[in-house]
């Protein structure tokens, strides 16, 4: 299987460029895995529990860990949204409620796009 990973607005690309040169190694790395394996180790993406279709990308590299939020859109396509460093066991509620708001601004934005080449495809059909 392959899948696609595509980035939404800025959010990963500013977290990615901020990383040291050995983590962003890593994170291309597991996206490798992500886009060839058809099913990835938890240990590289994990549903977070009680949401729908958010997931982690997880990073860990020497003593430190990195997270980066994502979902999948249309099955082979994983999307992109922000990322942060752990510093604590839990995953934090902010940067989970953070993802969830990208992620919902992700699906509206691409509602609103199918809307509008659908109404391009109608007027150029007259």
């Amino acid at each position: 299987m392959t899948r696609e990973i595509r980035f939404y607005k800025n959010y990963f690309i500013d977290f990615y460029i901020s990383l040291d040169s050995s983590v962003q190694e890593k994170i291309e790395y597991v996206f490798k895995l992500i886009k060839t394996v058809d099913l990835i180790p938890q240990k590289f993406l994990k549903h977070i529990e009680s949401t729908d279709g958010l997931y982690e990308i997880r990073i860990k590299t020497s003593s430190d860990i990195y997270r980066i939020f994502c979902c999948f859109d249309s099955g082979r396509i994983v999307v992109l949204f922000n990322g942060f460093q752990k510093k604590s066991q839990k995953t934090p509620i902010r940067e989970i409620e953070k993802a969830l708001k990208i992620k919902e601004d992700y699906f509206k934005n691409k509602k609103e796009k199918e809307k509008e080449n659908e109404n391009n495809k109608r007027r150029d059909e007259f």
